[in-house]
């Protein structure tokens, strides 16, 4: 009596190849402009923001202070990238003064930056 074992392929991988396909050509997109560079990066920051209050919550509460400093990294390049993208972007689009304030407070508040992708790029 021999045991045959039989190996396939995972029911996802397909769907899973043309989802990673399409990420690519949607990130390609972004890139290549000053702006799509700036809002991409701007989803980055606000997104390391909300994990970077998650990971507050584990480096207090349940005294787990390494998630904390990789997202506190993280969380502090991305600020920076956004930062001298907004300059970048508000030199090379004419932003007036009120829309670069804007754009550089909504990077201050959870969420902000969402907000500011639908409403003010």
């Amino acid at each position: 009596m021999s045991l045959k074992l039989q190996f396939s392929e995972p029911a996802l991988s397909k769907p899973s190849l043309l989802l990673n396909i399409a990420i690519i050509f949607i990130m390609s997109q972004y890139i290549k402009t000053p702006l799509g560079r700036f809002r991409l990066i701007a989803f980055l920051e606000g997104l390391s923001y909300l994990l970077l209050a998650f990971t507050m919550v584990l480096k207090y509460k349940y005294a787990m202070p390494l998630p904390n400093r990789i997202v506190g990294m993280a969380h502090g390049v991305l600020f920076v990238a956004y930062v001298f993208l907004l300059i970048q972007v508000s030199l090379e689009y004419q932003w007036k003064f009120k829309k670069i304030v804007l754009a550089f407070l909504a990077s201050m508040i959870p969420f902000g930056t969402f907000y500011a992708d639908k409403k003010i790029y």
